[in-house]
């Protein structure tokens, strides 16, 4: 195990993150480029020291030679900068542990108290499996040299693997940190197009009058993904897409697009009007859930002109699988706003695009004007909000063609991010680990909000357990998706969006 060779401090107001899992991808691809880009922008606490921990018989130097490679593969903004990034670096240290040894959090608890920081940040970039474990250990450990600080902990989804696990892993988090020291990440909640979903309803007055039931026929939340499952098989072959993005990604931009506007804009406020329209939502189970939901795997197809595999063909997928690669759901929020406006939820893999958007279809026009042909379809009025990629905000509408007759077709009003702004938006990271080092924990889920999420999910998965089905629906890769989801949208008179590269 190697040495932390540095002189003992006196304790300060800096800051140690410690990540659990430090040689896996997450730390490489997105931790570490996050902290190098708020660094750059003046924005970290100081003195700030990254301790990483993992079992691989690594150096100090060799954490540090990856995870400078991380950014100078995955930065954000190039080039990189030696003068910002080795200033990190060289704060940065290695424990080398298995997560269940306790010698390894004695290690770490001796590594802060040389450091003499008040402040620590434990971060699980840990398979989902060894949170517990890592938790408990913390717990059994001091872990906090110099008193008046503070403890937080980051736990990346997916937050348990049904309602009973995730309960299980709340009670464990509990017995050694406060709620408002726990942050659930989910990263979309960082990404800035999400955020804007917001500050697009409330900071708008043309929009808040007509988000309710009365001007909108129904909203269509898509998140598509051309890719398979790649390495992920052992993960995904038991989560599939509702434990992978329904129960969480999903059922958060729902949320965001139906809550009500908090009193203030603070942490507290915002996730209590998330929260009741979690609880507003029709439970789903049993013959209601199957009504309501329909789930597909996808077959072998092609995708940018490359044949790729079926599911089923994919490495380390069960022959005989029927873990679902697509999903779509139909929703209900009770409530005066939405009494009646269906909310539908996809998601699916290889599919041909990769693509987040949230589509508010407005009503139809009660009578066609002046007995014409509307080109513009019966509802020519929908608003994209487009998460990924190209992120941004467009508005469909019908317009006159020019000439004699009296021809509308659909012309669209386009915001694009990187055209307004300059340049790309910030990655999701950089924004939530300022947030968990500045204490706002607005953009992260709460206990009870997991919870409800959990309850609703839940009564899907155990619907789909009951039906025990030997074989899914299936759908080409690179098309878009089971004609089973058509039929599923279109006995409600609605069609779904074509998922295409922009709009």
């Amino acid at each position: 195990m190697p040495e932390i060779n540095i002189q003992n401090k006196p304790c300060n107001e800096g800051v140690a993150i410690v990540i659990f899992g430090v040689t896996g991808d997450l730390a490489r691809r997105k931790l570490m480029p996050a902290l190098y880009e708020n660094a750059k922008h003046g924005r970290l606490p100081q003195p700030l020291y990254i301790l990483g921990f993992a079992r691989r018989p690594w150096s100090h130097e060799k954490m540090r030679d990856v995870l400078q490679q991380g950014v100078v593969d995955h930065g954000r903004t190039k080039p990189i900068q030696d003068d910002i990034l080795d200033p990190l670096l060289e704060n940065a240290f290695y424990v080398e542990s298995t997560f269940q040894n306790p010698e390894g959090y004695e290690k770490l608890d001796q590594a802060l108290s040389k450091l003499g920081v008040r402040n620590t940040l434990f971060y699980l970039a840990t398979p989902p499996g060894w949170y517990a474990t890592v938790v408990e250990n913390i717990g059994k450990s001091s872990l906090e040299s110099c008193q008046n600080g503070w403890r937080r902990i980051v736990v990346e989804k997916p937050f348990g693997r049904d309602l009973e696990t995730a309960l299980s892993l709340d009670q464990k988090l509990h017995s050694v940190f406060a709620e408002d020291q726990i942050y659930r990440m989910d990263h979309y909640l960082g990404k800035e197009t999400v955020q804007n979903i917001l500050a697009f309803r409330f900071g708008n007055g043309i929009f808040e009058p007509l988000w309710n039931r009365k001007y909108i026929d129904h909203i269509q939340i898509t998140m598509a993904e051309t890719e398979g499952v790649g390495t992920r098989a052992g993960y995904y072959e038991k989560a599939g897409v509702i434990r992978d993005v329904f129960q969480n990604h999903l059922l958060q931009l729902l949320t965001l697009t139906a809550m009500e506007a908090p009193a203030v804009f603070n942490a507290k406020a915002v996730r209590d009007e998330k929260v009741k329209v979690l609880k507003s939502i029709n439970d789903i189970e049993g013959d209601d859930a199957l009504k309501n939901t329909f789930r597909a795997q996808y077959v072998s197809g092609t995708i940018e002109g490359k044949r790729v595999p079926s599911y089923r063909d994919e490495p380390d997928v069960a022959p005989d699988s029927t873990t679902e690669t697509y999903m779509a759901a139909r929703l209900f929020i009770n409530n005066w706003r939405w009494a009646g406006v269906p909310f539908y939820l996809r998601s699916g893999k290889r599919l041909p695009r990769r693509v987040t958007e949230i589509a508010i279809q407005f009503t139809q026009i009660p009578l066609a004007l002046f007995g014409q042909q509307n080109l513009a379809g019966e509802a020519p009025n929908v608003l994209i909000i487009r998460i990924q990629p190209n992120e941004g905000i467009t508005l469909f509408l019908g317009a006159k063609v020019p000439g004699g007759a009296m021809r509308i077709e659909p012309v669209e009003m386009r915001f694009n991010y990187a055209d307004a702004f300059g340049g790309e938006p910030p990655e999701a990271y950089e924004r939530l680990l300022l947030d968990c080092l500045m204490g706002d924990a607005t953009l992260f889920t709460r206990r009870d909000e997991v919870e409800e999420a959990w309850r609703l999910t839940q009564g899907i998965l155990d619907a789909w357990e009951q039906q025990n089905l030997r074989n899914l629906p299936v759908y080409e890769a690179g098309t878009q998706g089971p004609h089973g989801a058509d039929d599923f949208i279109q006995s409600d008179g609605r069609i779904w969006r074509e998922i295409s590269s922009s709009d």
